[in-house]
């Protein structure tokens, strides 16, 4: 096995914490290290997946070279020209990693958090879907794996798995299916449809496959593999691939939704306390902290209370107060309104901190 770790996005449901110039895997947000730093480590840990930092290549844009660099030197790295989304970055690590292919290829976001008590629990279910599901199950060859987690609301924000519930078996432990379908984004009301039905998992973003079936699954979907192959060996020829590939798409809607209606895809299920962090309200959640966020952007009036706090910038720098009083404001600059959150502040200050002096 090896892994991609995709590291990249500008973290918008973030702001103002998240940028462009540094966006969320490269922040500080529940510890001293960042959230990339998080995920390399928890995928050393522990002796479930035997991996060494050689075996660990991360991609991202090139104008995060630099703090790649300073937090992970010892760790391989792709660069992309531009961000293209989450299919391109999967095609460019399927075509510069020289790997054999039939060698299982595990992707995770960079961003992503585990409850660190259960951490051992996810590189099981890793180990698992690699060694078990990814070689071949359910009559299928050579699989897409995707791994799914526990539903707690109608979220339109996260793509859902379909499980074929008749058909799964535990393997190992873990909870496995075909899948039927997978959708990327409801809207509420599908959301809400899917949420009630059993066995359905939100999709957690992290694949396991071998090399040459994502290498086909690409080929077949889209001509990705066609328009980079031949210009990835140069920068020069590379800007030239990315800027000619005209839609950005994840890999979930590039390949994903196609390879599950033809019945290539398997879905391992896990409980690990997973969350994306990608709002401020999961953020206030694994801080321990109390309250929902928003973003408030330039223009926009809210209105703001005693138990409120806001984030924003001023000279540049992050900072968090607590409104005085009830009343409304208009903000100058995107900022973000942190509801119910003012008998935290001291933890939220604390993050906010720590990512100021990192340089968010």
């Amino acid at each position: 096995m090896y892994a991609v770790i995709m590291a990249g996005g500008g973290g918008t449901r973030l702001h103002p914490l998240s940028r462009s110039e540094r966006p969320k895997p490269f922040l500080p947000l529940l510890d001293d290290q960042s959230l990339l730093q998080r995920t390399v480590g928890r995928l050393l840990d522990g002796d479930e997946l035997g991996l060494t930092p050689a075996d660990i290549t991360i991609v991202t844009d090139r104008r995060y070279e630099r703090l790649l660099r300073d937090q992970l030197p010892e760790i391989p790295f792709l660069l992309e020209p531009m961000g293209r989304n989450t299919a391109a970055a999967i095609a460019l690590a399927t075509i510069a990693i020289d790997r054999p292919d039939d060698e299982v290829m595990l992707v995770v976001p960079a961003d992503a958090h585990i409850d660190p008590a259960r951490e051992g629990v996810y590189r099981a279910v890793l180990r698992t879907a690699g060694e078990r599901l990814a070689t071949g199950a359910f009559g299928i060859e050579d699989p897409l794996v995707t791994l799914g987690t526990q539903i707690t609301r109608p979220a339109t924000e996260f793509g859902y798995l379909v499980p074929d519930l008749a058909n799964g078996e535990e393997i190992d432990g873990v909870q496995a299916y075909p899948l039927l379908r997978f959708e990327e984004k409801p809207d509420p009301a599908q959301a809400a449809m899917l949420a009630d039905q059993p066995g359905v998992a939100w999709n957690a973003g992290i694949f396991l496959w071998r090399r040459s079936a994502i290498r086909a699954a690409l080929e077949r979907y889209t001509g990705l593999l066609r328009t980079i192959a031949p210009m990835a060996t140069a920068p020069a020829l590379l800007d030239r691939a990315y800027e000619s590939i005209q839609k950005a798409v994840s890999i979930d809607v590039a390949v994903m939704e196609g390879a599950a209606r033809n019945r290539s895809v398997a879905m391992a299920a896990m409980d690990v306390g997973w969350s994306d962090l990608g709002s401020w309200t999961a953020l206030l959640q694994a801080l321990g902290s109390r309250g929902e966020g928003a973003v408030v952007q330039a223009g926009e009036t809210t209105d703001v209370d005693s138990d409120d706090l806001v984030v924003r910038r001023v000279d540049g720098r992050l900072g968090v107060i607590a409104p005085p009083e009830r009343g409304s404001m208009t903000a100058s600059q995107p900022v973000a309104i942190l509801r119910g959150a003012a008998p935290d502040v001291e933890r939220v200050r604390a993050m906010i901190d720590r990512c100021a002096e990192a340089g968010g």
